[in-house]
This record gives C-alpha cells, structure tokens and sequence, in this order.
C-alpha cells in the first residue's frame, strides 16, 4: 500500500488501480491546469474572448453527455445543404444556440445546421460559426466524433478570410471528450481532456505538426475515378508505405494528425461532371478553422494553389478542395495533383 502524494489518500495494491485513482478528477494532479485557468493566464486573449471559449466548453459538456443518451435517430428536418438532420444535430446546435444567446459577446453566430445568420447584438464584439456535430451519421456506430467552432471579430464574414479568425476550437467525442484550441499569434495549440467532474483540464500543451508524414488520410476516395492526379497521389502514398488512417469524421482524422504529430487529410473534388466539383467540405464550417490550427501548429493547409487561410469568404456556403496536415507532404501532393 502507498499514499497519493495529492490528496493523502490511501493507494490500493494494484498499480494500475494507483494509476486512475491519482488521476481522476478528484485527485487531481497539480500540474494540470484547468481550460479557464490557460485562457487566463498563458493567452494574450480579451476578457471577451476567454469568455465565449469558456461557454463554447460549456456547450461541449452538455453535447458530450447528449451523445451517451439521446436518441440518435433522423428528427425529419433537412439542413441548410439538404442534408437530413438527426435529433441528436438539433440538440447540439440549440445547446450552442442557448450559451452563445446568453454570452452577451456574440454579435452573430452562423450554424451549418441553419440556413441564414443569425443576428443577436449588433454592438457586441465576435462572429461565430460551427458545425455542432461533425460526423453525426456516425453516432450509431459509436464513432468519434465533434464540433467545430471558428471565432470571428465583429460582424460580416464575407470578404474575410480564415487568416481573420481570432480564435479556432473543436471537441472531439470519442473515448475520451477532448477540446483542443488556439488563439493564433504563436500562442499554440493546447489539447484539454474533459474530466469525471466536468472540467476540462489541460492535457498536452503546444501540439506540433513535422514537415514529413507517415499516415494519410484521403476523404472522397471515390474522385480517384475522374481525377487521373488523384489517383497518382493515393498510389504514391501507398508506394511510401505510408499507413491508412481515415474514419469518416474530419474531426477524428484532423486530431489524429495534430495528436500524431505528423500525417496529411485530403479531400478534393471529383471534377466538372461531379456534384462538388471544387470540392465539398465546407471553407467557413470546417477547413477554415482546421486551417487556423493545423498552421498554427507549424503544418500547412492548400486549396491546390493557394492556404486555406488565404481563401476570401464568398459565401456562408461556400466548399473547396483541402490538402492538410505535415507541410512537406502537403506541398508535394499539392504539385502531384497540379501536374
């Protein structure tokens, strides 16, 4: 038997019971920081901004606890893209919907579920935009999956670009809730792990990307058929010996890579006889904010000619062609898919 340094109490025998009792929530270690307690003090963000990501975690407890016990059923409504909705995508949008109402810092918020913006507080300071559950067709065979969050100064988006974001998050539901953010400006990307309390406290701090990438992730797999490049790219990484690491859920396969640190997501579009020939991804829900911190961790994001960061907003439902993740690897399939 051994005593917890933390809190005194008595170890059990078994190493591993040792192990999850010294680092569970009421145990906790003293060197984990709290999600509110890194905003506070290794960020350089407002008031208002440390503010809204904290109520964005919120958010995030109450989806994660949705996810283990609602109905993951169609709800009978389509999206604002014509997708069919599931009860457990409305849940999660009202959820964000409710915390940002009450935040008193949004001057707007656009949803991928709704289809115009909606206006709260002309006077206030920040844009929002998310997807609340990325993956959600997922749910049922106990995937991961997440949300995606993208903030925003003052109000219109158009015309902007995901270079103007003040802040990028998203959460990741799987085994494990994890919340991973970035305030940009060299300041990192820091990964929080949701504790049997219902506090996010901080788990790895300053994830980074290298340049080479040993695992590749290729989304709409099927554009192998009418893109001849594309093709050439998947064989080529496959050639490299490179390992498969796809889900389904770009939350799961970007995480994969920032918790990796190394790897390459790509999804492109399938050509001018396609549905998306420019690709389907969402430029504002999705890649814009992945864009913000797969870069801030030192990889690179491309839409095959320029960053993704460097794409002008023209329209909430706008979609491109994404390359993301190690830099070296992005740029030489950026050249293979060009040639």
């Amino acid at each position: 038997m051994g005593i917890c340094d933390a809190c005194n109490r008595t170890a059990p025998k078994s190493y591993f019971l040792y192990v999850i009792m010294t680092q569970s929530a009421h145990c906790p270690v003293p060197d984990q920081p709290s999600l509110n307690w890194h905003l506070r003090n290794t960020t350089k963000a407002s008031d208002d901004l440390r503010h809204l990501i904290s109520d964005i975690a919120r958010s995030a407890k109450y989806i994660s606890y949705a996810i283990q016990t609602t109905d993951t059923g169609l709800s009978g409504n389509t999206n604002s893209f014509g997708e069919n909705q599931l009860k457990l995508d409305e849940l999660s949008d009202d959820i964000i919907r409710e915390n940002l109402c009450e935040n008193g810092t949004v001057c707007c918020y656009i949803s991928e579920e709704k289809d115009d913006v909606i206006e709260l507080d002309p006077s206030a300071t920040f844009t929002v935009v998310f997807d609340p559950l990325d993956g959600s067709s997922l749910v049922d065979a106990n995937f991961s999956i997440g949300s995606i969050f993208g903030i925003y100064q003052d109000g219109d988006i158009i015309g902007k670009t995901p270079r103007d974001q003040v802040a990028a998050l998203y959460v990741l539901y799987g085994p494990r809730t994890l919340l991973i953010y970035s305030c940009g400006n060299g300041s990192g990307v820091h990964e929080f792990i949701l504790n049997d309390v219902g506090e996010f406290k901080l788990l790895r701090s300053h994830l980074g990307v290298a340049d080479e990438a040993k695992n590749y992730s290729p989304g709409n797999l099927r554009a192998v058929t009418t893109h001849p490049q594309y093709n050439i790219a998947v064989e080529e990484w496959m050639a490299d010996e490179k390992t498969l690491r796809y889900s389904g859920c770009m939350v799961a396969d970007i995480h994969h890579i920032l918790s990796k640190g190394q790897g390459i997501f790509t999804n492109i579009g399938g050509g001018a006889d396609s549905t998306y020939p420019d690709g389907k991804l969402r430029h504002v829900f999705e890649c814009g904010p992945f864009a913000y911190l797969v870069e801030e961790a030192g990889g690179l994001s491309s839409d095959g000619t320029q960053s993704i960061l460097d794409k002008k907003i023209t329209d909430v439902d706008q979609r491109t062609a994404i390359i993301i993740g190690s830099k070296n690897e992005v740029e030489k399939t950026v050249r293979t898919l060009s040639a």
